[in-house]
């Protein structure tokens, strides 16, 4: 007797187990048809949270929660009111769990003044961290990498530009920086060569008051070439941390545009046909189902995801990281915009006044633009925050 509640409770257990197992896998009991039916699990988060799940139109809940579905294809969108929404075709298999988590944008995003000097140019430095702005004739340092910028924040002054000897068409000054980012050659553009003959240059420290400008008007080639080699070697680094065969033909093949923040994607134009071959085999499940280009086409543009090995074709001109290494902040004419990596659900994140020339990603997910609100009365625009988070 005591065997046969042994294995009783055995027997019981196992069945109670393999069906915990099976229930986590995403298998239903179907009543109707008196069948147990492979399922599977959208799990759907969002940024802000509480946000509004439709699946194919039809309201399903809120984020953060799990919907589990019969295998198909989906239309899922994520709203919220006040927000920009955010949707994709999904095609749910059996047993699998699809992550849908989609960053919204305020559509009335704020706006906050930087600067009150009249800007003549703002460049920002490669990270996107810091601006150099010409303004009132002097350079300064705006420090975009604050967390929390107040109104009017002090710029660090890099130099009077009246040192700057025989640079005196302010506007066109090419601003070259380091690798590390803490030095900076200014000078005119190299077609002032071909007019004058003479092209000046000074390397400029961004952490103090240049009061003594270096002139490296005749080692201004070779000091950017060291420099660049610098970044070749930073990046080739940095490529190695991705699939091999993918270092091995980027190196060949791809100009390398910029590596995201996390370094986990880049961004690169093709500079011949190749194809691209599958880097992770057998290949993952459960990943961004964004159709991909693997047949790479000469000159255009593409962004490859090393943790999931995808490459996406960009048509998008104008754009940057956005801090999530998730989005790309895109400039359009009148307008700015952000698109997820893989070049689909684009939101329109600013369309009021601004200078198209200048934008600029901030580290904290803000964006710096140029504006002049009172062009009446100001003869030049200022820096302006436009708080989108």
């Amino acid at each position: 007797m005591k065997f046969f509640f042994r294995l009783l409770f055995f027997l019981t257990f196992v069945v109670v187990l393999a069906s915990v197992i099976a229930y986590a896998r995403g298998y239903r009991f179907d009543i109707e048809k008196r069948s147990v039916k492979s399922t599977g699990i959208i799990s759907a988060t969002s940024n802000p949270k509480a946000a509004k799940i439709y699946v194919n139109g039809e309201l399903k809940g809120v984020t953060d929660t799990n919907l589990t579905l019969p295998p198909e294809n989906y239309l899922v969108e994520i709203k919220k009111e006040g927000y920009t929404s955010w949707s994709k075709k999904i095609n749910l298999k059996g047993e699998l769990v699809i992550n849908v988590d989609p960053v919204l944008f305020p559509v009335n995003p704020s706006l906050s003044p930087l600067t009150n000097l009249g800007i003549i140019k703002a460049i920002p430095t490669e990270d996107g961290d810091k601006i150099v702005v010409i303004a009132s004739g002097s350079a300064y340092l705006f420090d975009a990498s604050k967390k929390n910028l107040p109104f009017f924040p002090p710029l660090n002054k890099i130099v009077d530009l009246s040192l700057l000897l025989n640079i005196t068409d302010i506007k066109s000054i090419k601003v070259t920086f380091s690798p590390n980012q803490k030095q900076a050659i200014f000078a005119l553009p190299d077609e002032a060569l071909a007019k004058s003959g003479f092209v000046p240059a000074y390397l400029l420290s961004l952490d103090e008051n240049n009061l003594n400008p270096l002139d490296v008007t005749l080692s201004k080639e070779a000091l950017i070439q060291a420099w660049q080699n610098e970044k070749d070697k930073n990046n080739t680094k940095i490529l190695e941390t991705f699939p091999r065969d993918f270092d091995k033909i980027a190196s060949s093949s791809f100009e390398i545009i910029s590596f995201s923040p996390n370094e986990t994607k880049i961004l690169y134009r093709a500079k011949e046909g190749v194809k691209l071959p599958f880097m992770i085999k057998p290949p993952l499940i459960s990943t961004n189902q964004t159709p991909e280009e693997r047949l790479i086409i000469k000159d255009r543009v593409y962004v490859y995801d090393r943790k999931e090995d995808k490459n996406f074709l960009i048509l998008q001109p104008n754009l940057k990281w956005y801090f999530d290494s998730r989005h790309f902040v895109v400039k359009e004419e009148k307008k700015i915009s952000i698109i997820d990596y893989d070049d689909t659900n684009k939101q329109t994140i600013y369309s009021g006044p601004f200078e198209s020339f200048f934008f600029n990603p901030t580290s904290d997910g803000k964006i710096v633009v140029l504006i002049n609100l009172n062009s009446q009365v100001n003869e030049l625009p200022d820096l302006y925050l436009v708080g989108i988070r």
